[in-house]
């Protein structure tokens, strides 16, 4: 009784504010069952001040004589049934407090039931955590409705859930037009700014064009500087199409962590792929890792691309992937064939001539990539790709390839450190991903959070691995001191491969050719006992190296088979700490990172609040769940909290004003997170156009040629439909300017001459301007 007297209006009771008053009464009419609406305010004229208020029942009199029989096409029911209920305050001016005057709590309608009170308009309400909760199913790629079943799943039924699945739409539909409140442009830099704003570390970086558009994009987070800074060694890099609304290419910087699998360093809208493009993200990128340049870069065979890498990765071996290069392989490397075989080619039919050109080309095929893998000898390549060379007619292709061969050939690779990479395909696997996440039709906005999705799938396996790593004991084929130390320093990945090396040093045989210097063979057995080519290799006991010619510590950083067999010749039983590379160790991220500004990167700065909200809401929710079922129970938590609140809400308030006050009087504004919203809204895209499917074919030079030569109407008699063609050309005709004496200027159009062009011989020898308009008359 106590507990329903504490929730129903009375006559004397003090509100603090008629907001506060306003909010009982809407409490009230959900406990009770009814829907509530404010009848109105009285407010005074001298000061202003709202002196009197009077809260009814939605049901309170009837809709208007003329609202009811007006004709409507959808039929509107009536809900009004001059209800009584109401409450009634007024503002005492000596305390400034609301008192409740008037109660009247009869009703003369059905009230509503509890499993339906969810569904009163004053009662559907999102709170600020569910709202956070629809916000964050939004951004994982949850459909709304799968989103609010959750939801009422979690909150025990819709009728405790609070709003409806039409609530649910709408805040989304709000919450996507706010994304783009300031636009495109403005929104993304809201978006940047909302990122430092977490994470002093985050960086991003625009480039304007003439007109102060922004033309190209470029972020990274504190947890990829981490990262670059730690396996930055090997970067592939690559750009992809078909992610955003504005089809501008997106291009990613990839490596490999300790685990060997695919890490971020950076991501980057551009608006085209030419050279200024490239350069300036490179640069940029490299400024935001603090100059550090990595060791190796991979990327497609663009020359835009090639060229930029090779203007700013001056430190950097450039390497070609390889996957590109077989795929233009099979273009440009097919067998010649005749017009008939085209013909026949074309209309699918298969005969034995067919037959053999696809055996051809698969030679060709084959030889090729012998010449990319095969060879360790630099003549041995020669040879073998001038014989290829005398099965193609046109070398065209192949002799392109071949200037470029250091960045592809396996014989010119050979000290270079790639980590065993060879190709773009970790751009090629996290393109993928990005489909599962990303459509075409996503605005920046959305693009950028649902890129998120991505890189946290990403991460989310790096930390399974490193879970994983911590949780179980490596295995090992045998107990040796090398292994043992090479299980405990080494991921379990890495181990693997170091623990089939150190297998293959066990079926090795070796020989002295002099002193400290060996030549050593693997052995296996495969029906007959065979032994692999034999490598030389320089030991030094002294210092504990052993230097292998097959360059495989060189280019992966795991001792090679070889080496580890003179090691054992040499009684080393231990690995040196020099053929320990930090990048593959389990401590391979211990170290401080300091960003541009010289502070440290900070990976999750709220790291240790979320842990917190973790374990208070775990509580929370488990004390709630227990005590739902007592009514003594609850009131006695409610009891408590609603002591605490106010306590907490004063430290907040207090805490909060401490920080945001200024030492020096003056207003404290970070520079780099406040922004106004008259600059947000300014920020412009540079716009890209984008060809349509259903465009048609560009104009070549003998389109342009032609349009240059206009046709003499004839003086006949014009159709209705020319006629009317006639007059919109006349209507798009340029008005007389000012100045001209009042006459129209002389139309040069009709009256121009155009220089003929009767020979391919004068067009090669006509001059051409730089935007490829002939010379020779105004034609364009």
């Amino acid at each position: 009784m106590a507990q329903s007297d504490k929730r129903m209006p009375q006559i004397g009771m003090i509100f603090k504010s008629r907001e506060e008053a306003w909010l009982f009464w809407v409490a009230y009419g959900g406990h009770a069952g009814f829907d509530v609406r404010k009848r109105y305010s009285n407010m005074s004229k001298i000061d202003g001040k709202v002196t009197s208020c009077k809260y009814v029942c939605a049901k309170e009199g009837k809709r208007q004589q003329g609202q009811r029989e007006s004709i409507q096409k959808i039929f509107r029911p009536e809900t009004r049934t001059e209800c009584k209920a109401r409450m009634c305050i007024q503002l005492d001016r000596e305390s400034g407090n609301f008192e409740v005057t008037d109660v009247v709590l009869e009703h003369n309608h059905l009230l509503y039931l509890p499993q339906t009170c969810h569904l009163m308009v004053s009662q559907r309400k999102i709170s600020e955590f569910q709202a956070f909760e629809i916000e964050a199913a939004d951004d994982s790629g949850i459909m709304p409705k799968a989103a609010y079943e959750l939801a009422a799943r979690q909150a025990g039924g819709t009728f405790n859930l609070g709003y409806t699945s039409r609530d649910h739409r709408n805040h989304l539909q709000t919450k996507r037009q706010r994304e783009l409140a300031f636009g495109q442009a403005g929104s993304m830099l809201k978006y940047f700014h909302d990122k430092i704003a977490e994470n002093p570390s985050f960086q991003y970086a625009l480039q304007l064009d003439c007109e102060e558009h922004i033309a190209n994009i470029f972020w990274t987070d504190a947890k990829m500087m981490l990262d670059y800074a730690h396996f930055g060694d090997v970067v592939t890099f690559d750009t992809t199409f078909g992610t955003n609304k504005e089809y501008r290419p997106f291009g990613v910087f990839l490596g490999l962590n300790q685990f060997r699998e695919t890490t971020i360093f950076g991501d980057a809208l551009l608006f085209d792929e030419t050279f200024a493009s490239f350069r300036w993200l490179f640069e940029t990128f490299l400024a935001a890792h603090n100059g550090r340049q990595p060791r190796t870069i991979f990327t497609d065979q663009d020359a835009a691309m090639g060229k930029a890498v090779d203007a700013v990765f001056k430190e950097a071996y450039h390497g070609l992937c390889t996957f590109h290069i077989m795929q233009n392989a099979v273009k440009h490397l097919s067998p010649i064939k005749d017009e008939a075989k085209d013909e026949e080619k074309e209309s699918h039919e298969k005969n034995d001539g067919e037959e053999r050109d696809e055996e051809k080309e698969s030679s060709i095929l084959t030889d090729f990539g012998t010449c990319m893998y095969g060879y360790e000898d630099k003549a041995a390549f020669e040879e073998a790709f001038n014989n290829m060379r005398c099965k193609v007619h046109k070398q065209t292709w192949l002799d392109s390839i071949y200037k470029v061969k250091e960045k592809w050939a396996e014989c010119f690779m050979r000290d270079v450190f790639s980590l065993g990479v060879r190709s773009t395909q970790l751009s090629e696997s996290f393109n993928n991903s990005l489909k599962n996440h990303l459509k075409s039709d996503f605005h920046i906005v959305r693009f950028l959070k649902h890129f998120e999705r991505t890189v946290e799938d990403k991460r989310n396996k790096e930390l399974q691995s490193e879970f994983q790593a911590r949780k179980n004991i490596p295995r090992m084929k045998m107990s040796t001191p090398m292994l043992v130390q090479a299980s405990e320093v080494f991921t379990p990945i890495i181990f693997e491969a170091f623990q089939s090396e150190y297998e293959r040093s066990m079926a090795a045989c070796s020989k002295m050719l002099d002193v400290d210097k060996y030549v050593v063979a693997i052995g296996s057995l495969h029906g007959d006992l065979t032994y692999e080519d034999e490598r030389i290799v320089i030991g030094d006991s002294l210092n504990k190296t052993a230097t292998c010619s097959c360059g495989m510590f060189e280019r992966t950083g795991i001792l090679c088979g070889h080496g580890l067999k003179v090691l054992d010749l040499m009684n080393i039983k231990t690995l040196p700490t020099h053929y320990v590379l930090k990048r593959w160790t389990r401590e391979a991220r211990k170290g401080n990172i300091l960003d541009k500004q010289g502070r440290n990167v900070v990976e999750n700065p709220k790291l240790e609040a979320m842990l917190r909200y973790k374990e208070l809401s775990h509580k929370f929710h488990t004390m709630a769940y227990k005590v739902a079922y007592s009514t003594e129970c609850c009131s006695l938590l409610e009891n408590a909290l609603d002591s605490v609140g106010p306590m907490l809400e004063e430290k907040l308030n207090a805490s909060n004003s401490a920080i945001n006050e200024p030492s020096n009087g003056q207003e404290n504004v970070d520079p780099n997170v406040q922004l106004t919203d008259d600059l947000l809204r300014a920020a412009q895209l540079k716009k890209k156009e984008v060809q349509s499917k259903n465009s048609k074919r560009k104009k070549i030079w003998l389109d342009k040629l032609h349009k240059g030569k206009r046709k003499v109407p004839k003086p006949a008699v014009t159709t209705k439909k020319e006629a009317k063609q006639q007059k919109r050309n006349g209507d798009m005709q340029p008005q007389i300017e000012a100045g001209d004496g009042g006459h129209k200027k002389e139309d040069n159009v009709g009256n121009e001459k155009y220089d003929v062009i009767e020979s391919f011989t004068q067009l090669l020898t006509t001059p051409t301007y730089d935007d490829g308009s002939l010379y020779g008359g105004n034609m364009f």
